[in-house]
């Protein structure tokens, strides 16, 4: 039998270390600003991130562990992916928290929280299935077909939903920016926070279409084994990277 494969030669390493940079550069941004709701939703996404590639490399290319382990290894990686990935829309959500008032927010927060818990169901989903493909349960093909198309919902949906919370951050910054004239820093600032807000929009979208894409040709469980999956290791880089953007 062959050795396991060492963790810092594989992606996942590289992956699991860009989160825990993020969550060290975070507190050193705390430390010498103030601490906030806001400026918590990159330390937790880039914690959940950091811990998830870890428990994918114990759960897939590990063969010493007990099949228990491995699985519950793989759930847990799906649950914190889900607080990874899901959890940068929150960035949008808190600032719109304190904007949005009466009937615009309650509309808002309808749609935010029906995507959020329909990405969280097809999550649990997609969870399942791994762990039946680790016990054996049933071919592995079938269920890595499963996951494919399961995929194929999940990340249109998070492309969704950051398009939601940009069309609400946009239109807001736009209104504030038409009624007040007076102060040039506040114009200034109000550009500031458009052209952000298109970033994100732009760059979340943009990995969501991509990873929907190019998940649908994976062939074997979380293994990079073609152009279109190395391709969407790449997407999902960027999306570790992300939280340097906030």
């Amino acid at each position: 039998m062959a050795p396991d494969p060492v963790f810092f030669e594989l992606s996942w390493s590289i992956l699991s270390t860009i989160g825990a940079a993020n969550v060290f550069f975070g507190l050193l941004v705390i430390s010498v600003t103030n601490f906030s709701p806001v400026a918590a939703v990159p330390l937790v996404t880039s914690t959940a991130g950091s811990v998830a590639n870890g428990l994918c490399y114990y759960a897939f290319y590990s063969t010493s562990p007990p099949v228990a382990n491995r699985a519950v290894a793989s759930a847990f990686a799906d649950m914190l992916w889900v607080v990874q990935e899901a959890g940068l829309s929150f960035y949008s959500y808190m600032i719109l928290s304190r904007i949005l008032q009466g009937k615009q927010w309650y509309i808002f927060a309808s749609i935010f929280w029906t995507i959020i818990l329909a990405l969280l169901a097809v999550r649990i989903l997609i969870a399942v299935t791994r762990v039946r493909s680790i016990v054996g349960s049933t071919t592995g093909l079938h269920l890595q077909e499963t996951v494919n198309h399961l995929h194929m919902a999940y990340f249109p949906l998070m492309a969704i939903l950051e398009c939601v919370n940009a069309y609400y951050l946009l239109t807001t910054f736009a209104n504030a920016k038409f009624a007040s004239f007076k102060r040039a820093r506040k114009r200034d600032l109000l550009q500031y926070l458009m052209r952000s807000t298109e970033v994100r929009l732009a760059l979340l979208a943009l990995v969501g279409i991509m990873r929907a894409v190019t998940y649908s040709f994976q062939a074997q469980a979380q293994m990079a084994t073609h152009i279109a999956s190395q391709v969407d290791r790449f997407a999902y880089t960027l999306e570790c990277l992300f939280p340097i953007v906030m």
